[in-house]
């Protein structure tokens, strides 16, 4: 459908705004017609859909910086957007707003193996930084399951993880320094190849913050030398409680594997179906654990491994003998999202975070839910870091299935926050589970958090009606004022 564009002052000054953002940005890097904006109108959040007003698409830090600049004083909101691969709605445009497409920082700017680092554009892809250095041995650890597609900056936002963040750590745990620029076009850097920094851990702060603090252009990471042994147990089980056991008891062994993910049995099928993989089907739940490291230490790991697997119910138990049938195991695993997509119209990629040990609890009561729902659910997990990625199968054609779908999805994130877990584990809040926050933090936490916020953009242009449930103005010095008689942001437009 057709979204018209808002009245007011924006929509007075839209032209006068065209001319001066094509003075900074030449050629086709201002993009304003309706059919090329459609393109920029959704990211992975489908159900969520608005044109924006104007794209725009900067090749330099010095054309990012004019951009924001203009933007600060004309009043005109921003958000940012790399690979639009998110799925909560991180880089969903608005109706009176600019979409700053980073697409065209695209190139690797340095690498220094002897610091273990390499200095790269936010629209450089995730998997191009390993392709990058994977020549001298070196890969990047975070790999999400989109690192085909998605960037380096939308990682950075949204603190992205993967498989083997168990080991190695997510997105924060794997920047060292980055180059953003700030609202009223400020560039400043934070960290850099040096290990730590004195003073507040800004870089920190900024790792997550989805767009809401600055525009990140640059980005150094760590480069890990890649082991020189990994192999891998496809493990199947008759229940997925049971296979939620198995793995706390892995780490409670205090075996931290390179990945350990999980699926049930809708995911097994779909995926073998998708890539032969090799996965066994008469079993309910299936465990991929990763062991890597010197050989010798590798195979007396995995026999633990298996060991503890057969001790906990497991049914099936296979080794991988070389690098393809490893490969092969996590081909199935990366290919789960799309798989699903083969036998459900539409599906909600859900994304929450619980302590390992409340796992087969929550597996429990999500079966419950699905009945209760009347929709099916197929189960992949980052099981050694207690990250859930529940796929809800709905049809969009369906009166109502989306909005049961969407009630699904929040009563499983309550579920998480009630064991003790937390909303998201990487795909960040967004507008998908912005009026959940208040079931994890209380308003006291939510105003400290805008408080930062108003630190760093205190207009509120970068990414507004993302993450905050709640509409707070900041008053001069950076202090937050909040208005009595407050109200929520407007319904968000649907597809």
């Amino acid at each position: 459908m057709k979204m018209p564009l808002p009245d007011g002052r924006i929509l007075q000054n839209r032209a006068l705004l065209i001319e001066r953002l094509r003075a900074i940005v030449p050629g086709e890097g201002v993009i304003v017609d309706e059919r090329e904006l459609r393109a920029y109108e959704s990211d992975g959040l489908t159900a969520y859909r608005q044109i924006p007003m104007v794209v725009v698409l900067p090749s330099t830090v010095e054309e990012v910086s004019a951009v924001l600049r203009l933007c600060s004083e004309m009043g005109v909101k921003v958000v940012p957007r790399g690979a639009g691969t998110s799925l909560s709605g991180g880089a969903l445009p608005l109706a009176d707003g600019i979409v700053l497409g980073m697409g065209k920082f695209n190139r690797v700017l340095d690498i220094d193996y002897e610091n273990r680092t390499a200095v790269v554009q936010p629209g450089v892809t995730n998997l191009g930084i390993t392709w990058a250095v994977q020549g001298e041995g070196f890969y990047y650890a975070p790999d999400p399951s989109s690192q085909i597609a998605c960037t380096i900056g939308g990682n950075v936002a949204e603190n992205s993880g993967g498989v083997h963040c168990l080991k190695y750590g997510l997105t924060t745990n794997n920047v060292l320094g980055v180059e953003m620029v700030l609202m009223d076009g400020t560039v400043i850097r934070l960290g850099g190849k040096h290990l730590d920094g004195e003073g507040y851990d800004l870089l920190g702060l900024m790792v997550g913050s989805e767009g809401l603090l600055g525009v990140v252009t640059e980005v150094t990471v760590r480069i890990l030398p890649k082991p020189s042994t990994a192999r891998a147990v496809l493990i199947g089980f008759p229940s997925s409680e049971q296979a939620g056991d198995c793995v706390a008891a892995i780490i409670a062994a205090g075996i931290i594997p390179g990945g350990m993910e999980m699926m049930d049995r809708p995911a097994i099928h779909a995926a073998e179906a998708f890539v032969n993989a090799g996965y066994p089907l008469d079993v309910e739940a299936l465990l991929i654990v990763e062991l890597d490291g010197p050989a010798e230490e590798v195979d007396a790991l995995c026999a633990r491994v298996d060991a503890i697997a057969l001790a906990n119910g497991a049914v099936s138990s296979r080794l991988s003998n070389s690098e393809e049938e490893r490969m092969a195991f996590w081909a199935g695993r990366k290919a789960a999202f799309p798989a699903v997509g083969r036998i459900s119209p539409d599906y909600y990629c859900m994304d929450g975070t619980i302590p390992r040990k409340a796992l087969p609890i929550v597996l429990r009561r999500m079966t419950e839910m699905s009945e209760t729902h009347g929709l099916r659910v197929a189960n992949v997990f980052h099981a050694g870091d207690g990250n859930l990625h529940p796929l809800i199968l709905y049809d969009a054609n369906v009166p109502g299935e989306l909005e049961r779908a969407e009630a699904f999805g929040s009563d499983i994130l309550r579920l998480c926050v009630e064991v003790g877990g937390v909303l998201t584990g990487e795909h960040g809040v967004g507008v998908e589970k912005r009026d959940l926050m208040t079931d994890q933090f209380t308003q006291a936490d939510l105003d400290q958090q805008i408080r930062v916020k108003c630190a760093f953009d205190p207009d509120h242009l970068l990414n507004p009606g993302k993450v905050f449930p709640k509409l707070h103005r900041c008053a001069e010095m950076g202090r937050m004022h909040v208005h009595r008689g407050q109200v929520a942001f407007p319904d968000l437009p649907r597809f």
